[in-house]
């Protein structure tokens, strides 16, 4: 592993734990050459997944682009960064699981909805008012309905 200060290839494993969500092994080295210490994660590499877009394009899953979305979605809201990437987390973990090699956003859009729905029903909302393209109030004001029947 190279240094990230000093550009040493030459390092030693000071400590090795999973993370919290037990994907990946965070490990803590020491350079052998200015002996200073620095993270690497270890992760299991998995097989490329694609995303099918509405126009039937393909690209390939990006993590970071469902992140952003929910990060606006979250604007002025009481979710920590935690709580985002638990969802991202949990989202590349079901489209994973599915054993699929490609995914639909409407897919990966659903599964983020039903995550943000149990966090913050705002921030449902405004996922859901992005995603599902609302036009018009009466489209807007029949999802608000369905969610204070499913509270109910």
């Amino acid at each position: 592993m190279k240094c990230p200060f000093c550009g040493g290839e030459d390092s030693r494993v000071v400590d090795s734990r999973p993370t919290e969500d037990k994907t990946s092994i965070r490990r803590r080295r020491e350079c052998e050459n200015c002996s200073k210490r620095f993270t690497t994660y270890e992760k299991l590499e998995h097989v490329q997944l694609l995303v099918i877009k509405k126009d039937q394009t393909r690209e390939l899953f990006l993590p970071d682009k469902i992140r952003a979305g929910i990060i606006h979605a979250c604007h002025k809201r009481p979710v920590t960064a935690k709580q985002i990437d638990d969802i991202v987390s949990k989202v590349e973990q079901m489209a994973y699981n599915s054993l699929k090699q490609e995914v639909t956003t409407k897919q990966i859009g659903e599964m983020v909805m039903d995550e943000l729905r149990e966090l913050d029903e705002v921030a449902y909302v405004r996922f859901a008012s992005v995603y599902r393209q609302f036009t018009d109030i009466p489209s807007f004001m029949q999802e608000l309905r369905n969610m204070m029947k499913e509270r109910n």
